[in-house]
């Protein structure tokens, strides 16, 4: 029988001691307590998984090969995502800023410390200079809870979350284009197009499940397009790779269109019967011939055609888009551009045909559907209109005026604290020193704040600010539901409880709402009662919850919302028989003009600088980052770098290069790669401090969904070091003998 070498002080230098293991067995935990089906705490694939739990711990995981989306399949941070569960950075009380520091403290302290703070400030400033930001990678349960919790316990209009950097302009185009915001299609639908357009979206590093989809259409024959400024791991096996300038998006959809229109290649019953403003795009396109267009993108003109060639007489065809498209000043605009792809075939609403946007976050299409977006109520109600603020005002039981407006965005609030508007914060699972562009500036502004209170199971980068930290929870802790990037409703189920004197989030707030003196609306005794609540709240909504219950998700292996009442079984598939969701059942082009981002290259900053992900890192790398397996398969930020622009700067694979921006500088290590453009320089954003990405990106903002342009602003890159000497090589220390 084989057996495992005794680990060595490198093994357990990186993942951590191990206390099960035993010199003649191996490594053993024995039997599992319990098994428990849940989902990936990671991206909005939200994989099935099985943890298994000893002793109150999760100690491993089998694949749960019964959920349709990933039939047991996984990716590396899904394999590795129970190793954080008992990590030694583990927060297991709350703390409390001393004038030597952090010190733990007790829970009737540190929430009377918090309530005493928030009613200061408030009494002194108003209402509103007291702020929440929430998170996309919390349980819809919890969504909901921080937008009642923001307008009836605080009674601010500043409620925000950090899907502000992600969805939003995804969310407002599908709006604009269709009345509502959500994937037209389920993933089961993507292995039976005939073309697949994939843009600025990094699919298998970010959405790694989702790869195996495109490549059983490709088996099947469909051809594949990508759009990105790197040959990402799923450009390598394209049919078609379009290497967009960075910031030139929608010039490119409109060049593809032109050709479209062109060749004859639109549905003009379609468009006649199902849509409105098609001519007004018409007419804008006429210049984008491909030769112009390839002046802007510096995508070849015969390129151009291809795509179009490809697109336009497909049988059928779906369109992903993700970050790459809408990290921008016009990221709006470029989405709203490609869906005119869609739209002009009328392959939309059918099997095999349509299209989805790829959500980085782990909930990040629930997240932004219950209630803590600035300017939404829940069910998707607009904050603004009167009969949406009626409703939840009369269900909640307050008076309407007692409902605060709209008020400012994640970033914006950041702005509003460095300006002396704001004067106090309270965040969850949020980590804006590492996610918001400008870095230097967002640490500044958290230096102003008279209170910073967060909630957070680890003490994360923007935490280490907080005047009080309030142990929460990890997504095994809870109980509740997550809506998956397909608009699928699924369920998160209790594996262990908190550690220590840690606490399950949901009840941090509402003890928080009942010492506020609004322990009336939240009096709920476990989150299947909020998650009862949310959907009631949705009910009659865009976005309408109303007829699914913890056990009807739980037997369907998910529910798509729309789910109106309890004999609807969902709809995975939106926009059937080309109905659409605004109030005539029609569709909307938009004509958008190609205008240049907030930051061009210039002579100063002659390169483009872009970020993203890899794949074993996740965000802000708070969870992901104390993961030993996964810091070792990428330890740390890289400048990706073209061997063109290398040679002439006289870099070397590993040298070490200074990229500086207009915002700040990092110095990294140099990867010299033939996958990016030779004007663009990339480096992944997930560390924090001296290398993180964002002390460069420009927090300029989408005017219509306020998303910073972490994609695209100019730099230069220079050579501060050689490459250090490679160390003699190791063996792995977990050999089979």
């Amino acid at each position: 029988m084989a057996t495992l070498t005794q680990p060595d002080e490198k093994y357990i230098e990186l993942y951590g001691p191990t206390p099960n293991f035993t010199p003649a067995g191996g490594w053993k935990i024995g039997d599992p307590d319990k098994l428990v089906k849940t989902h990936c705490c990671f991206c909005g694939v939200q994989c099935g998984i099985q943890l298994k739990v000893k002793d109150n711990k999760v100690v491993g995981f089998e694949p749960w090969e019964e959920f349709p989306v990933n039939q047991g399949k996984l990716c590396p941070k899904g394999v590795m995502r129970y190793m954080q569960n008992d990590h030694p950075d583990r927060l297991i009380a709350p703390l409390v800023r001393t004038k030597d520091g952090f010190q733990t403290a007790g829970w009737h302290e540190v929430m009377r410390k918090t309530v005493k703070a928030i009613q200061d400030v408030q009494k002194k400033h108003g209402k509103d200079a007291f702020a929440f930001l929430g998170g996309a990678s919390m349980t819809n349960e919890k969504a909901y809870l921080n937008g009642k919790f923001a307008r009836i316990a605080l009674q601010t209009a500043n409620i925000d979350y950090n899907g502000r950097l992600c969805m939003v302009s995804a969310g407002a185009a599908n709006r604009m284009a269709f009345g509502v915001d959500r994937a037209a299609n389920p993933w089961s639908d993507i292995p039976l197009a005939k073309v697949i357009i994939l843009a600025g979206t990094n699919l298998a590093e970010c959405f790694p499940i989702l790869t195996d989809y495109i490549w059983r259409a490709r088996d099947a024959g469909a051809k594949i397009i990508v759009i990105d400024p790197r040959i990402t791991p799923i450009g390598r096996t394209a049919d078609l790779y379009l290497p967009v300038r960075p910031g030139r998006d929608s010039a490119l959809a409109n060049g593809i269109l032109h050709v479209m229109i062109e060749r004859g290649w639109t549905d003009e019953k379609f468009i006649a019967e199902h849509t409105h403003d098609f001519d007004q795009v018409r007419e804008l396109v006429k210049k984008y011939t491909p030769e112009y267009t390839e002046k802007i993108t510096g995508v070849p003109a015969k390129s151009i055609v291809a795509a179009a060639e490809l697109w336009g007489p497909a049988e059928s065809s779906i369109l992903l888009h993700a970050r790459g498209i809408e990290h921008h000043t016009k990221g709006t605009e470029n989405v709203l551009t490609y869906i005119n792809l869609v739209l002009a075939t009328g392959r939309i609403g059918k099997v095999g045909s349509g299209y989805g946007t790829i959500t980085g976050q782990g909930n990040g299409q629930g997240g932004r559907e219950h209630g803590q977006r600035n300017n939404q109520l829940p069910g998707g109600r607009d904050i603004n209109k009167p009969e949406h603020r009626e409703f939840i005002a009369k269900f909640w039981g307050i008076p309407e005026p007692e409902l605060p407006k709209q008020g400012l965005t994640a970033c914006e609030i950041i702005d509003a604290i460095e300006r002396g508007e704001i004067k106090g914060l309270l965040s969850i699972s949020f980590n804006p020193l590492v996610s918001i562009p400008d870095s230097e500036r967002t640490r500044k502004a958290l230096e102003k704040l008279e209170f910073f209170a967060c909630i957070d199971p680890f003490l994360s980068e923007t935490a280490r600010y907080a005047d009080v930290v309030l142990a929460g929870s990890l997504q095994e802790e809870d109980e509740g539901t997550v809506t998956t990037g397909e608009g699928r409703c699924v369920r998160l189920r209790n594996s262990v409880t908190p550690p220590g004197n840690a606490r399950v989030d949901w009840k941090i707030i509402c003890e928080l709402a009942d010492r506020l003196g609004k322990g009336k609306f939240f009096n709920y005794k476990n989150a299947g009662e909020i998650f009862t609540e949310l959907t009631q709240a949705s009910k009659g909504g865009a976005i309408d919850y109303s007829g699914m219950t913890y056990e009807k998700i739980e037997n369907n292996m998910g529910v798509f919302w729309p789910c109106p009442s309890p004999d609807h079984p969902g709809t995975p598939r939106l926009f059937e028989g080309g109905k659409f969701h605004h109030a005539d059942g029609r569709a909307k082009f938009h004509a958008y003009e190609y205008r240049p981002p907030a930051e061009d290259v210039d002579a100063d900053y002659p390169l483009f600088y872009t970020t993203g992900r890899v794949v074993s890192q996740y965000l802000s790398g708070t969870q992901t980052r104390r993961i030993g397996a996964l810091v070792k398969q990428y330890p740390e930020p890289l400048c990706e770098i073209h061997p063109l622009l290398a040679a002439k700067l006289g870099i070397k694979d590993r040298d070490i290069v200074k990229v500086t921006s207009r915002r700040g500088e990092i110095i990294v290590p140099a990867q010299v790669v033939k996958t990016i453009r030779p004007d663009t320089v990339f480096i992944p954003y997930h560390w924090p401090g001296k290398k993180a990405a964002n002390l460069l990106t420009n927090r300029a903002l989408d005017p219509i969904s306020k998303i910073p342009e972490f994609k695209v602003c100019s730099c230069r890159v220079e050579k501060v070091a050689d490459a250090p000497a490679k160390p003699t090589a190791q063996p792995f220390p977990q050999q089979i003998r």
